[in-house]
């Protein structure tokens, strides 16, 4: 196919070829691949968008607990902490950006609607680094549009060169990806070459490598939820570095397969089966308890 592409290195030489950004390659390479029309797969996109919109505006003003209580009210906290951020020490922006991506792991944690962007452990990332940083600079629709279409181009070069699921790589193929998409993605929002896009996206995904996946009860909540609020905010750092010209020493190809040797090294143990980690510490076996699951071990 004319737009297909595997690595990051294969998506610049294409960016330069056609002389346009990762976000318009992705459009294209979509189009191609599914056989719609660029319109079409604008509009999947825009719904893609619309839905993560309303799980942040959800969760936001919710302060409804999920079934076992591990999660609920959070993003409340922080959304109306905005008001006044005389305690704070992070700005406006970060501060939402936690809010916005705690938002979107308690709606799911209550059964509300998300998406998975890239997976459902990791979908706060994106809508609360993205949302966030264009309500900041006032980003238009189609501003932010492209900066998901890049994000997904990150995605999918992560998938084929690595993992996106945490049964396979833990913790680091989920928060980590998704936070090395939405540095990229914010790069290009604010203006960013692709090669700065990969920079951002490189310097993310470094910081990630080898996190565990050791959820409480197997449940996508504790650690997960405020993971990814940690993960929005690491992603406007790594974007903010490469914006004031900081370059990520090792290449994103490279950052990829090192995340895959990472995958392949791992345990069982803190691969998603709640069999290791936070999981088995006495707080984890009370959650095991109350689901009527095995005990194995205990910190």
């Amino acid at each position: 196919m004319k737009y297909e592409f595997d690595t990051a290195d294969q998506l610049l030489k294409l960016c330069k070829k056609h002389k346009c950004s990762i976000s318009e390659i992705a459009k294209r390479y979509e189009a191609e691949r599914s056989g719609k029309a660029i319109s079409t797969v604008r509009s999947g996109m825009k719904r893609a968008r619309d839905v993560m919109y309303e799980a942040v505006k959800e969760g936001v003003k919710s302060t409804k607990k999920s079934k076992f209580n591990l999660s609920g009210g959070d993003a409340n906290k922080l959304f109306q902490s905005l008001s006044s951020l005389k305690l704070m020490m992070g700005n406006k922006v970060t501060v939402r950006a936690m809010a916005y991506a705690i938002a979107v792991g308690e709606t799911n944690a209550n059964m509300g609607r998300i998406v998975a962007f890239p997976t459902a452990g990791g979908a706060g990332v994106i809508p609360g680094a993205l949302f966030s940083c264009a309500e900041h600079f006032k980003a238009g629709k189609r501003q932010l549009l492209r900066g998901m279409f890049t994000s997904s181009a990150i995605g999918i070069i992560i998938a084929e060169g690595a993992t996106l699921s945490a049964a396979k790589g833990g913790c680091q193929a989920e928060v980590g990806a998704a936070t090395a998409m939405a540095a990229a993605g914010l790069t290009e929002m604010r203006g960013g070459t692709p090669e700065q896009c990969f920079h951002s996206a490189a310097i993310a995904l470094k910081s990630y490598l080898g996190l565990a996946c050791d959820p409480l009860g197997g449940l996508v909540e504790v650690p997960c939820i405020k993971r990814n609020a940690l993960g929005a905010v690491a992603a406007i750092s790594a974007s903010d570095m490469v914006i004031a010209g900081i370059e990520s020493k090792v290449p994103f190809d490279e950052v990829v397969k090192a995340m895959n040797d990472i995958a392949e090294s791992m345990s069982e143990r803190i691969r998603e089966t709640a069999l290791g980690g936070l999981a088995i510490t006495k707080t984890g076996n009370k959650v095991k308890k109350k689901l009527g699951l095995k005990i194995t071990k205990e910190l």
